[in-house]
């Protein structure tokens, strides 16, 4: 079978919250790629989802843990971990989106989280590739002043071939467009650089990468993508 453009990867990570930024345990173990207390605050997380069934902020806390458990697996090349916690976080982000279809935080994380499973089986493009593609669309709609949304599109350009409308150029587009919504998504800096770099826009991408570090120097990640790219 032959996969249309619609069935290929369009998001990878999760960051902070439009509607209530994570705790900030939450964001230093991830920056830290600390997976075990990543586990630990996922599974206290799903716990309060599954005592509060009716809260959509619950579902989505919830949902949110289990992207940046794929997030951090995916950085530390553990292709199954990451798809794993994707797919937990699927279920948990369709809940707050069935309480709640008018949030557009709610449809990035569940558009974000299909698309993160995808990089751990190319073949599971085709169940939730049309999801990712649908609910970062939807996010934008929503909320077309919505940073993060801009920065889930971004990645998923970024991670789709030229030959299907996607490629590094227009991702540096939308990471330019998250920026230009919030100068402080640090995120959004870290991922213009990757751009950059792909497209071998050396100095360019290390300033970016550079803004990102300071911005948020403990995310052992965007430190270790500005020492892999060369200064020409």
């Amino acid at each position: 079978m032959t996969m249309t453009p619609k069935l290929l990867p369009l998001a990878l990570l999760a960051s902070l919250t439009a509607n209530a930024a994570p705790p900030e345990a939450w964001l230093k173990v991830r920056d830290a790629q600390d997976r075990a207390a990543l586990d630990a605050i996922a599974a206290e997380a799903k716990k309060t989802a599954d005592a509060k069934t009716s809260s959509a902020d619950a579902q989505y806390r919830a949902a949110l843990a289990q992207s940046m458990r794929s997030e951090v697996a995916m950085e530390l090349r553990d292709k199954r971990g990451a798809g794993s916690a994707a797919e937990e976080g699927i279920a948990l982000a369709r809940r707050a989106v069935a309480i709640d279809g008018k949030n557009a935080e709610y449809h990035r994380i569940l558009g974000t989280l299909c698309g993160q499973i995808i990089p751990a089986n190319v073949l599971m493009g085709l169940r939730y590739g049309q999801c990712a593609l649908d609910e970062v669309s939807k996010a934008i709609e929503l909320d077309p002043k919505s940073s993060l949304a801009w920065l889930s599109r971004g990645v998923g350009n970024y991670y789709l071939p030229d030959s299907f409308g996607g490629g590094a150029t227009k991702a540096v587009d939308d990471f330019k467009k998250a920026i230009a919504l919030d100068a402080r998504n640090a995120e959004a800096h870290l991922w213009l650089g990757i751009a950059l770099r792909k497209l071998n826009r050396n100095a360019e991408a290390r300033k970016a990468l550079e803004s990102s570090v300071k911005l948020n120097p403990r995310r052992l990640w965007a430190k270790q993508q500005l020492e892999k790219t060369p200064e020409k």
